[in-house]
């Protein structure tokens, strides 16, 4: 019955409305994409500085240990 990701996005918004109302939807939808724009940025902010420290040949330290 609820198969493909199109039947669960529809009772999601459904449950959505329901719980949150029709007027605070649009708020939690600017938050949510917010806070998704800001874990792209910190995720690229990283990938760019592992590059850096690879380009540098800087080996990650050894978080096991020593023996």
């Amino acid at each position: 019955m609820f198969d493909s990701i199109d039947d669960w996005l529809i009772i999601a918004v459904v449950a959505g409305i329901l719980f949150y109302g029709s007027s605070k939807i649009p708020q939690l939808a600017h938050s949510l994409g917010r806070s998704v724009g800001e874990f792209k940025k910190g995720r690229l902010e990283v990938e760019r500085e592992l590059k850096a420290d690879q380009a540098a040949g800087s080996a990650p330290a050894s978080t096991g240990p020593a023996r």
